[in-house]
């Protein structure tokens, strides 16, 4: 900007003698103020507008348009920077030097003037644009890992206490007459409990934000439990047993070259769909577990035998759950349906794409 507005400034102040001092003196003090124009837009953009127009009176053959440069420049920034009704406020005061550039120019210098400086405006719009949309996409994404992270921790936690009570409460009423079951209780607590602080250390490992790094080195002496998987559905269904409540697995096809994304969102699911059916399925004691590999689709069944409540579904509470099953569905482009059966029961089905989450 300098070298186009001094350059234009000594070729046509050459004439003027006296007037070129003052004229250069002045393009010098448009380019320092611009130092400022992040930290006080409107300031800069008025002493540029001052000064250009100062230029432009002491050397007329500058075209206006090119006196007001560096206001230009600094009208960019405030529209970038400060909200719209102040930018739209700046753009009406550099429109006020149209009539002079008419004056001046003709119809073919106003034109050039207000097109320059909408233009100068409009580039400001559409870089704040993009910053609000850059912002947007970060909180969206900060968003996605929170409810990501949710998830996972609900998952973890929801489904071991929810097993852990039930055992809990199982050992309290056999403690003084069958402190064996008591104490076979007690043991399949500490399993759980354990089997849960596996899985969280697993969680917070993969969130670390050094992860990927660490993830060879980390823990070297360390024996690491295999990540939740549909190859690890016995060991979920044999803590379910532990509670009282039968139940049947029934797999067909090969679970075992299903991508990550789908392994994990199926057990997921299945975990919550058992985890639902222990807290709140009314009088449920068998529930079956069907996980089918079908061409092109993993299709998950768990059909539990409670009793529907009067006035809501068999699963009322269970609204958490049932959003978040639905959501890992949907994560991995498949679809999940829960409700009540007619004949009594609540199933939760769902589909689950293989190629689209590879």
């Amino acid at each position: 900007m300098l070298a186009v507005l001094g350059t234009s400034v000594l070729v046509v102040g050459a004439e003027h003698g006296r007037r070129l001092p003052v004229a250069v003196a002045l393009v010098l003090v448009q380019v320092c103020v611009l130092r400022w124009q992040a930290r006080a837009p409107v300031a800069v953009l008025a002493a540029n507008a001052a000064t250009g127009l100062a230029v432009w009176a002491l050397l007329p053959a500058v075209s206006l348009t090119g006196a007001l440069l560096a206001a230009q420049v600094a009208l960019c920034v405030l529209s970038a920077i400060r909200p719209r009704r102040v930018s739209l406020w700046a753009l009406a005061a550099m429109c006020l030097p149209a009539p002079p550039a008419f004056g001046a120019g003709g119809p073919a210098g106003l034109a050039v003037y207000l097109l320059t400086v909408v233009l100068a405006w409009t580039a400001g719009q559409w870089r704040r644009a993009q910053r609000a949309r850059a912002r947007a996409e970060a909180r969206r994404a900060v968003a996605e890992e929170r409810a990501r992270i949710a998830r996972e921790v609900h998952d973890v936690v929801a489904h071991t206490l929810s097993v852990m009570v039930i055992q809990a409460g199982a050992a309290d009423d056999v403690f003084t007459e069958r402190p064996d079951q008591a104490r076979q209780a007690l043991r399949a607590i500490e399993t759980g409990a354990r089997s849960a602080l596996g899985e969280l250390r697993l969680l917070l490992r993969a969130f670390r934000p050094d992860a990927e790094e660490t993830g060879a080195g980390a823990g070297a002496g360390e024996q690491r439990e295999p990540g939740p998987s549909l190859a690890r559905l016995d060991e979920l269904a044999d803590t379910v047993r532990a509670t009282g409540l039968t139940v049947q697995v029934h797999r067909e096809g090969a679970t075992d070259g299903l991508p990550a994304a789908v392994d994990l969102a199926a057990y997921r699911i299945v975990q919550e769909a058992l985890t639902n059916t222990l807290r709140h399925a009314a009088g449920a004691d068998e529930v079956s577990v069907r996980v089918t590999v079908e061409g092109e689709y993993v299709k998950i069944g768990v059909v539990d035998n409670g009793r529907t409540r009067q006035g809501g579904s068999a699963m009322a509470g269970a609204g958490r759950g049932l959003v978040g099953m639905k959501e890992r569905a949907r994560l991995v482009g498949g679809s999940l349906r829960a409700g009540p059966l007619p004949g009594g029961g609540f199933e939760v089905a769902a589909q689950l794409p293989v190629e689209d989450a590879s």
